[in-house]
């Protein structure tokens, strides 16, 4: 096995993204590999016999730590379906009636599972505020790794019969701080929506289960959790 190279100075072990969450490996591949400490890459198995890269990112606001990053519209069709399978088989458990898809990432992985709980249509939310959308079928969200002031997220009035009084499971790509996840959930309970749960791709850190209350936390589901890191000398180590 050839060893990472060492990082160019000044830099801690991370390099740029572009080739990442193309393809899973089997996880012979991985032997001797999937313990810190990391460099590069942190190695995720999926459970299914395979194991998925995923590029470490530093946090600007404390560059000393790190998280394992998935952008799911730069993921390669093949390790989408994966996913999406993956995410199906947990959702299973929920007995959906329908699925919301967050966007904009979970709306990657929404159609799939969908189809996976054998429903012919899925419901997306948006960003985007169209000409006949009503204020009061919103909510004002934010994210860790998208800076400033929080954004507003909608659902389209025509799609609120679908979702009304049903039990709806919520979809989204990753949960970090949860504070979107949180909004909009507490939205679709105030709409008459009966959320039986919300599955992910990643669980990612630990910082979600300090906004989500016990009760929802037991109703979150993922394919896989990736760790918070802090930088040594010899790579990334879980905190």
């Amino acid at each position: 096995m050839t060893p990472d190279p060492a990082p160019p100075t000044g830099w801690p072990w991370v390099e740029p993204t572009t080739a990442y969450w193309q393809h899973t490996d089997p996880i012979d591949a991985w032997q001797g590999r999937l313990r810190p400490p990391f460099r590069y890459r942190v190695p995720i198995d999926l459970g299914d016999g395979q194991v998925l890269a995923l590029p470490i990112r530093r946090l600007q606001m404390a560059p000393d730590r790190a998280l394992a990053s998935l952008i799911a519209n730069q993921a390669s069709q093949a390790v989408v379906n994966h996913l999406a399978r993956a995410m199906g088989a947990v959702a299973q458990r929920y007995a959906a009636e329908v699925v919301i898809g967050l966007p904009t990432l979970g709306m990657v992985f929404a159609p799939g599972v969908a189809a996976a709980l054998g429903h012919v249509r899925w419901v997306p939310m948006g960003y985007s505020r169209k000409f006949w959308y009503d204020d009061a079928l919103s909510t004002t969200v934010a994210s860790i790794t998208t800076p400033g002031a929080g954004k507003a997220i909608y659902i389209d009035p025509n799609q609120l019969t679908l979702i009304a009084g049903r039990k709806a499971l919520i979809v989204d790509d990753v949960v970090s701080s949860a504070q979107t996840l949180q909004q909009v959930w507490d939205l679709l309970e105030r709409l008459g929506v009966c959320v039986v749960g919300a599955v992910v791709a990643m669980r990612q850190g630990v910082v979600w289960r300090d906004t989500l209350a016990p009760e929802r936390q037991a109703m979150l589901g993922s394919v896989f959790d990736s760790p918070q890191l802090v930088q040594r000398d010899d790579g990334w180590w879980p905190v």
